[in-house]
């Protein structure tokens, strides 16, 4: 049983199903049974690029398909919480794309649900589960570069002036906070182990209403700090640094990293490199595969309190911004 086959159902064929999809064709034990859609068309043809044997025209229907063991959720971010609920009600695993919801409120009643019915749930933040990242979490275990006292981290990117772009659209729960600056949020999150006792920022809200770049200072009880930005129409060096007591660390494009560096003063930097033949989707798979294995709920690299955690401090920058989305 310990390596039993893990049956998925793929919930959303747009690019980021196709992309975990790719990922999860390279995982052993793993088997995509089940494609669905509002567009059974879509949903047929996402089917048959991948092989996967059915294929449905809704997301209800689908739920209750009784060979799959995990969804994964990779519908427009206002529709997770009423997709992973009908996953939940009928006694599904889901792994659920980033933003985990638009809100806080949403997703305390995903985790509470999930719980209570001592379901796994997971948030699909896969960058922390890149080789790169899990060699930081081990260097700073390992106390390499002392008391972390200042994360800084960036992911920007320009789509250009599209308002018709989900990501520039407030219906779709666009803007740049939700999409691009979870990723230095969760860093953050993930380096300080708490979220911070104070958060002071800066935004520009573009033509759609929605938030196009935005910096962000979080600060800490015990004095230590972050610095986050975020862009939908600014590129940026996507990288991130996270500076300790005794040295440094330096993760090159940190949400995709390939590589990272770990800088003890007055030694010689250690380099470490993942040669990688994936996106690296394939590795969040793994360990929710490994979860529903071991009977857990949950993973310990992104706890569901953790995700509730950094929703509420989306939701606190968003305050601030006076930032809301329709329903809210």
């Amino acid at each position: 049983m310990a390596e039993r086959t893990i049956r998925w159902g793929i919930m959303g064929p747009g690019w980021i199903s196709s992309q975990f999809a790719k990922d999860l064709l390279q995982v052993e034990g793993a088997e995509m049974v089940a494609v669905g859609s509002k567009s059974l068309e879509r949903a047929e043809k996402f089917a048959k690029e991948f092989n996967i044997p059915r294929a449905y025209g809704s997301y209800e229907e689908m739920a209750q398909d009784p060979e799959v063991d995990i969804f994964y959720v990779g519908t427009l971010h206002p529709a997770h919480k009423d997709n992973v609920m009908t996953c939940l009600r009928a006694g599904k695993a889901v792994l659920c794309e980033k933003p985990f919801t638009i809100n806080a409120a949403e997703a305390e009643e995903l985790v509470s649900y999930a719980k209570a019915n001592k379901l796994f749930l997971m948030e699909a933040m896969w960058s922390r589960f890149l080789p790169p990242l899990v060699k930081v979490r081990e260097w700073m275990q390992a106390d390499l570069i002392g008391e972390v006292q200042l994360v800084q981290a960036n992911f920007g990117f320009d789509i250009g002036y599209q308002p018709e772009h989900r990501l520039l659209n407030k219906e779709l729960g666009g803007g740049a906070l939700l999409d691009a600056g979870i990723y230095p949020v969760s860093l953050a999150s993930m380096v300080y182990g708490k979220q911070p006792s104070k958060i002071m920022s800066s935004v520009h809200i573009g033509e759609t209403d929605v938030d196009e770049r935005f910096s962000l200072l979080f600060e800490y009880d015990d004095g230590r700090k972050a610095m986050l930005n975020g862009s939908v129409r600014l590129g940026l060096v996507n990288d991130a640094f996270l500076y300790g007591t005794k040295g440094y660390i330096h993760i090159p494009n940190f949400l995709f990293a390939s590589s990272a560096s770990l800088h003890v003063r007055d030694e010689e930097p250690v380099h470490f490199n993942c040669d990688r033949q994936t996106k690296g989707y394939n590795y969040e798979a793994m360990e929710a595969m490994a979860c529903l294995r071991e009977g857990r709920t949950e993973s310990s690299v992104i706890p569901v309190d953790e995700t509730l955690q950094i929703m509420q401090t989306l939701d606190a920058i968003r305050a601030q911004w006076k930032l809301s989305y329709p329903g809210e």
